[in-house]
């Protein structure tokens, strides 16, 4: 089977093994990068398209009648038009939960860095303020211990339920929110409630109608002070301007992001300022661990051969 990989520079940074792909393949052709124009004359007669962020449409797809499969490098599917390969015939399987160990690590290192202040710390050093200092230490920052706290998780999947055993680990407590557009039931709690309760807020659920701007200024406000937000899920689901408003203002403690409404911010972002207090910043680099990043190779190589023996795997 004839195999084109349209983006492999958003995946591997030569530090993966290919090779389970390419033993799944009798020719793999890989591209860094492919723009729109491009697609046509590169994806002729594949038998196997792999794209991670490329856009397949369904003028493109029915230009391709070689095409069989199309395994996606990554869990989100908006790239590819599911309907139109559906009424081709198309084949399409994802990746799933390849990277749960790298994105909780992720978020509890934007955690972590904010509630012992380490940036804040790290820069002071630098200044020079602790060679200045007539005490052995530096206390300017007030540092929050995890224990005893109240962490609430919106997006209780394997990500959020991962996110939840390590907070127990840490001996915090954990309050679930309800499913977003659904009824409050045991064990889960409407987000207006949940929300005042909480140390620290983090995110994993899937940006929908239901999840954008969930976390608006009247959510933050519901929350305390003292509070922190931690976002390694999708850019839409906090409304940025609001956030950026609430750091300023101290109505919010703190915040660390790994995603934006708009990704790379060639435009500017209302939280890259740089007058937002305690505030960190991450290029949407959660899951790319080499680890992660190597699953999702072989992940591919499984979707590949499942097809090849006439069954499905990860199919979408």
């Amino acid at each position: 089977m004839k195999t084109v990989f349209v983006d492999l520079g958003s995946l591997d940074r030569n530090d993966l093994d290919m090779s389970p792909i390419e033993n799944q393949s009798s020719q793999l052709t890989c591209h860094q990068a492919t723009s729109a124009a491009q697609l046509a004359a590169r994806l002729g007669d594949a038998d196997v398209v792999i794209t991670n962020k490329v856009g397949l449409n369904a003028e493109l797809l029915s230009q391709l009648p070689q095409l069989k499969l199309v395994c996606i490098a990554a869990t989100g599917t908006n790239n590819v038009d599911l309907l139109a390969a559906k009424r081709l015939g198309i084949h399409v399987s994802n990746c799933q939960g390849y990277g749960t160990g790298s994105v909780v690590q992720h978020a509890f290192a934007l955690m972590l860095a904010l509630t012992t202040r380490l940036n804040d710390y790290h820069a002071a050093v630098q200044r020079g303020d602790w060679s200045r200092s007539d005490q052995f230490c530096l206390l300017d920052y007030p540092v929050m211990e995890l224990q005893g706290k109240t962490l609430g998780i919106i997006g209780y999947g394997e990500l959020g339920r991962k996110m939840a055993s390590i907070a127990e680990a840490f001996g915090m407590k954990v309050l679930v929110a309800a499913r977003p557009g659904t009824e409050p039931k045991a064990g889960r709690l409407a987000l207006e409630q949940l929300l005042p309760q909480v140390d620290i807020l983090t995110l994993h659920c899937p940006l929908t109608e239901q999840t954008k701007n969930l976390i608006d200024a009247e959510a933050l406000a519901l929350m305390k002070p003292s509070a922190l937000l931690i976002n390694a899920a999708r850019g839409g689901i906090v409304d940025e301007v609001a956030l950026a408003s609430a750091l300023r203002s101290c109505q919010l403690a703190g915040a660390g992001v790994d995603v934006l409404s708009t990704e790379p911010p060639v435009n500017g972002n209302p939280l890259l300022a740089a007058d937002i207090p305690n505030m960190i910043v991450t290029p949407h680099s959660a899951w790319g661990s080499v680890e992660a990043r190597q699953r999702i190779v072989g992940q591919i190589a499984e979707n590949i051969a499942a097809f090849k023996a006439g069954t499905t795997l990860r199919q979408v």
